[in-house]
């Protein structure tokens, strides 16, 4: 055929619709597959046509060529990253040249029979995110190719994807070894965020909808369909950030970005376009969506790669509209393992508890909200998994490793066995540790430890009669909050807190007031961005900057004590003219329940939980305001080695085992002493064997923690020497590395310790 350099494609429908023709009739795959690149060639005026598709071994395989000698087919393969093709499937992006031989990556292949052409375009097929093969064309004339032509191939090429990874297309017999999806068992290594193992079929959290057609009949009515979309969509996020609507876990910022995006103009007219080519809204929105993974995912700039997480959201959410179901709760099959980036807690309490069984992350830190209502919800959960939605097919079997914080997606036979036994071997430990709900905690040398549960939620209630706990250490009364579709009025405050004192009986409950801002922050709350928001207005700070809002919660803990004992702990507590100040309201709305004739509590303490390094330093002052304290090791060792505990790149790099924080949890339990103040620790320290053993030896007699860590907590305390733990432990103190874990194992093995 003779060249006509810079003539794309007129009437994009009806190649498309010759493909799907092709790709639908009988016959062989190889048959269909030559066929397609025949037509192609001709339609793009080009010299040479080829598909290659990924085996897998990672090989590139040539699969079907109209220009090039046939013999090649099924012959030339190139290594994983070789050649042009291979620089497409690496990057997920065309690449257009003018003289593809000059390329440095060009790789020559004799058995083509390639050499007389230069000019080259190839365009990856993308499913899923992932690059499952690459249509090349080709001419002999020394040119690039036009972005209409580029643009026009990436339709083609996107539908061959669709077509290709179809099993009513293709028969998937004779496309054996070809990679459409990932099917490789493998291991990846992530984070402990709650403890657990389970085994199950992975479910993608707001899993796109299944697209059926690709191509439309109609391109008008589909421009139609998805500007009304859009427009659903674009209200729907204005609601979010109004606080209309409920808002179910993603942030302030979040929202924003998604108003933002939602209302792009290019984001629009890239859908837009794609429709106007032919194809239906969902295939548009999918094409969209490809583009972006491609280009963005290959950003170094973090920010640019987090704007993928945000148009993958949108992308998901404007499919379920066009399907008509924007907001409607997805079911889970019996044995659900969640997959996603991020969850918000309202997101993860949308799901059926009793069918979801494990929860595996791309992102997430232990202090995440999802990662504090798994642990409530004593759900399996690993996170820091950085790619898992590209690597895991919907319906895909899927371990869950909460013990080393790994995920096995696909796992061998072997594998499966072995989590099984170990399944096992936990549930036995779960029946020893339900043996001694009612045994009372105390050392072998007779020191009694006051175990408790921390709390959020009002499913976490029932255990405290499962778990035996003594009470609830710390109630996080944000995450009322947190799932409200606006500010939680004085009736509804006061109603949830009478539920849990109601619940707890003669139990005593430490209710935190609000511990916002930070990494929770709340839409119907305004909040200016801060660049170091660990750091900014939060907890405490906001508290006493909005007055009213940390009145109206002590009149909710007041009203609902009603005559009980009523405990309230106020988080990061920097100064003791904060702790002045927050004690002073709590007189004030005391004294303004006792003037209108309400009862009062029988008893009311109020404490400060020591985070911030500064009360360390000046605990004299403080302690004789209060009635208790309790120690939030997450922040407080944080903020010590100033060192961001949900930072990959920073976590690791200390240990809350090491002497410094030891010495600083030390001084602490001393001043405490010495003045008979009640202290307790409810940071994640307190919920871990070892980490417990270490406070117990440091003298602390009170500790809380997630319920799932009372069992083995009490397990250890019941096998402890305290005072031969004393003697060791002050030993350790004087070292002068930066963690003594494996010091502190040793020393707990050498005691016959359950740690």
């Amino acid at each position: 055929m003779s060249p006509a350099p810079g003539i794309a494609i007129r009437g994009p429908r009806s190649l498309l619709r010759q493909i799907r023709e092709a790709m639908a009739g009988a016959g062989p795959a190889q048959a269909k597959l030559d066929m397609v690149v025949r037509i192609i060639a001709v339609s793009m005026v080009a010299e040479v046509c080829s598909l290659y598709l990924a085996r897998k071994s990672g090989e590139m395989e040539l699969f079907a060529t109209e220009g090039l000698d046939p013999g090649a087919v099924h012959v030339t393969r190139m290594k994983p990253g070789e050649g042009l093709v291979g620089e497409i499937m690496r990057q997920g992006r065309p690449l257009n040249l003018s003289d593809a031989p000059s390329h440095p990556a060009f790789s020559y292949r004799p058995e083509t029979g390639e050499d007389p052409f230069h000019s080259f375009l190839g365009v990856p097929l993308l499913r899923g995110g992932r690059a499952i093969g690459v249509i090349v064309v080709q001419n002999r004339t020394s040119r690039v190719y036009g972005e209409d032509e580029v643009e026009d191939l990436q339709i083609i090429a996107m539908v061959l994807a669709e077509m290709v990874s179809a099993g009513d297309v293709l028969d998937p017999t004779q496309l054996k070894d070809v990679e459409l999806a990932p099917q490789r068992p493998e291991r990846m290594r992530g984070q402990r965020l709650a403890d657990g193992l389970a085994l199950g079929v992975a479910v993608l959290h707001e899993a796109p909808v299944a697209i059926g057609q690709l191509l439309s009949d109609d391109p008008a009515a589909e421009e139609a369909r998805l500007k009304t979309a859009i427009a659903e969509l674009q209200a729907q996020i204005d609601e979010m950030l109004e606080g209309h609507q409920a808002v179910l876990g993603p942030s302030y910022d979040l929202l924003e970005t998604y108003k933002m995006l939602a209302h792009s103009r290019s984001w629009n007219h890239s859908l837009v376009e794609a429709v106007r080519s032919g194809v239906t809204a969902e295939a548009a929105v999918e094409r969209v969506r490809n583009e972006h993974r491609a280009g963005l995912g290959q950003a170094r700039d973090p920010y640019l790669r987090e704007r993928v997480h945000d148009l993958e959201d949108l992308n998901d959410r404007l499919l379920r509209h066009l399907a008509g179901n924007g907001g409607k709760a997805r079911a889970l099959p019996d044995n659900a393992i969640l997959i996603a980036r991020s969850l918000g807690p309202a997101d993860l309490l949308e799901y059926d508890r009793a069918k979801l069984k494990g929860l595996l992350l791309e992102e997430g830190s232990p202090a995440s909200h999802a990662a504090i209502v798994a642990r409530a919800l004593d759900i399996p959960c690993v996170g820091r998994l950085p790619g898992l939605r590209d690597r895991v097919s919907e319906g895909d079997p899927v371990i869950v490793d909460g013990e080393t914080g790994e995920a096995y997606l696909r796992p061998r036979v072997d594998v499966v066995t072995a989590l099984q036994a170990r399944m096992t071997v936990r549930n036995q430990r779960r029946a020893e540790f339900a043996k001694l709900r009612d045994t009372p905690a105390y050392t072998r040398d007779g020191a009694k430890i006051g175990l408790y549960m921390n709390a959020g939620l009002a499913v976490d209630l029932a255990a405290l009669t499962e778990t035996g706990a003594e009470g609830i250490g710390l109630f996080r009364t944000e995450f009322q909050f947190m799932v409200s579709e606006d500010l939680p009025r004085f009736n509804a405050q006061a109603a949830l807190y009478a539920r849990v004192l109601e619940a707890a009986g003669d139990l005593p409950v430490t209710f935190r007031t609000l511990d916002l801002g930070g990494d929770k922050v709340l839409p119907y709350l305004e909040a200016e961005r801060e660049d170091n928001p660990a750091l900014g207005w939060r907890a405490i700070r906001m508290g006493l900057d909005r007055p009213a809002l940390l009145r109206l919660q002590l009149r909710a803990l007041i009203a609902a004590a009603r005559g009980r004992p009523l405990k309230i702990m106020f988080p990061l507590v920097a100064s003791v003219d904060e702790f002045r100040a927050a004690r002073a309201l709590v007189d004030h709305e005391l004294a303004w329940a006792e003037r209108r004739g309400r009862a009062p509590p029988s008893r009311l303490d109020v404490g400060a939980m020591i985070e911030a390094p500064s009360m360390v330093w000046h605990l004299d002052a403080l302690l004789p305001m209060t009635d208790f304290v309790s120690v939030g090791t997450n922040d407080l060792i944080q903020y010590l080695f100033a060192a961001d505990r949900g930072n990959p790149r920073v976590a690791d790099r200390y240990d809350p085992l090491s002497p410094p924080a030891l010495r600083a949890l030390k001084r602490i339990q001393e001043a405490c002493a010495e003045t008979g103040t009640p202290v307790s620790v409810c940071g994640e320290m307190a919920g871990r064997p070892l980490e417990a053993f270490a406070l117990v030896a440091l003298g602390f007699e009170a500790l809380s923690m997630p319920p799932a860590g009372v069992g083995p907590v009490k397990q250890m305390v019941l096998s402890c020497d305290r005072e031969a733990a004393r003697r060791g432990v002050e030993t350790l103190l004087k070292a002068t590395q930066g963690s003594v874990r494996g010091e502190m194992e040793t020393l707990a093995r050498k005691l016959y310790v359950a740690a």
